[in-house]
């Protein structure tokens, strides 16, 4: 069988006798998912048989994670797994502690484990917490460098100095003022003299202050781990004053765990209803200097609670000058269900109302940290922003 013929094998479906053995096995490891109406003959996806179906044997589940993982790109596994949850409803299996530890972990299971926390046996727990630990580091190290650059004090480019920092060389003008340095033999210039920006030096005192206010309803999942990490690396820069509080119907303030982001995990309750109003009442008592403060309001705006309430308490805080705003969704995707009536309510005000991914999110703060205009920022990084009248 030619390559091609193979490939099509694979997708098609067959006899597995006319596979290779490791072909068998990817075959099989397939046709588990997507024949669900089959049933594996044996506890091993690598059988003769192109016959599907998990059962509900959680070794067996991991032997066929194991396969997936083998088969396929993380990236890909990821996909393979949450079609398993979907079609298979195999959510139970993540109370097994050798099922966790062969999944392919990402953003997605830590919400999914810190949504079922409370009914995982104690063996479970364990590994849950270790699962979750790998997750947090993997994205502490992608996006903590990003987020302290770009909120580590604005750059004045009003002033020069000839003894920056690597990240604030300019390097247009270095180049002018060394072009007689120019190294013909390395082709390359030797500077003698740099220049670039000058970073403005901040008090404590004068430090801004941030508060992410995250709505933990079930739907804003994936949200709530992003924020919860990007709080703890914030919380650990001098140079902004940060606070985390999640919300459903009550209101859990978890500023002083965030030197632990694991621990900050398994504070929140993800699932249950909504009430956006008494929570951005909590924050409003919590700020002492309008002028300084930043409201982020992590939040799908779908109000169980007293929206015309929840829209005034916000036009009050903008008209203190707090910086508001609203982010829709905090995840890869950045696509977001909201409730679009509410959101045109909330632009009218003035507030920006979007919702922007991990990677946007540090530029996103700098720009606050700077009150420059977001809406503009949005514009410039393809962000669409909801509009007044979008639902008119």
């Amino acid at each position: 069988m030619d390559e091609r013929g193979r490939r099509w094998r694979l997708a098609l479906g067959g006899e597995d006798e006319e596979l290779a053995g490791r072909d068998q096995r990817l075959s099989a490891a397939l046709s588990a998912l997507y024949n669900p109406e089959d049933q594996m003959s044996d506890g091993n996806s690598g059988g003769k048989s192109r016959r599907g179906g998990l059962g509900g044997s959680a070794p067996k589940v991991a032997r066929w994670l194991g396969d997936i993982r083998e088969f396929f790109p993380s990236t890909v596994v990821q996909v393979v797994q949450k079609d398993a949850f979907d079609r298979l409803g195999l959510r139970q299996m993540l109370m097994e502690p050798e099922f966790l530890a062969v999944m392919e972990a990402d953003v997605n299971l830590v919400a999914d484990l810190v949504s079922m926390r409370g009914i995982m046996p104690e063996k479970t727990k364990e590994t849950a917490r270790e699962v979750i630990a790998k997750v947090v580091a993997e994205l502490m190290e992608r996006l903590e460098r990003r987020t302290a650059e770009a909120l580590r004090g604005a750059v004045d480019k009003s002033k020069r100095t000839f003894r920056p920092r690597f990240a604030d060389i300019d390097w247009p003008r270095t180049i002018r003022a060394n072009l007689r340095n120019y190294q013909a033999e390395h082709k390359t210039i030797v500077p003698e003299k740099l220049i670039g920006f000058m970073r403005r030096q901040r008090r404590i005192v004068d430090l801004d202050e941030v508060i992410l206010c995250v709505d933990q309803s079930g739907s804003m999942a994936s949200s709530v781990v992003y924020a919860s990490i990007f709080a703890a690396v914030m919380a650990s820069l001098p140079v902004v004053a940060t606070k985390l509080v999640c919300f459903d119907t009550a209101i859990l303030d978890l500023t002083d765990e965030l030197a632990d982001p694991v621990e900050v995990l398994f504070g929140v309750q993800l699932g249950g209803g909504t009430d956006i109003n008494q929570a951005v009442a909590y924050c409003a008592d919590k700020i002492e200097k309008p002028s300084k403060s930043h409201l982020i309001l992590i939040t799908d705006l779908y109000e169980g609670g007293n929206a015309k309430e929840l829209v005034a308490r916000i036009a009050r805080l903008q008209g203190q000058g707090v910086n508001v705003i609203v982010l829709l969704a905090l995840t890869d995707t950045g696509n977001p269900s909201y409730d679009p009536r509410l959101s045109a309510t909330v632009a009218g005000l003035g507030v920006p109302v979007f919702a922007a991914t991990p990677d946007q999110f540090p530029d996103l703060m700098a720009c606050a940290l700077r009150r420059e205009d977001i809406h503009q920022w949005a514009a410039s990084n393809d962000i669409k922003t909801i509009r007044p009248d979008e639902n008119a």
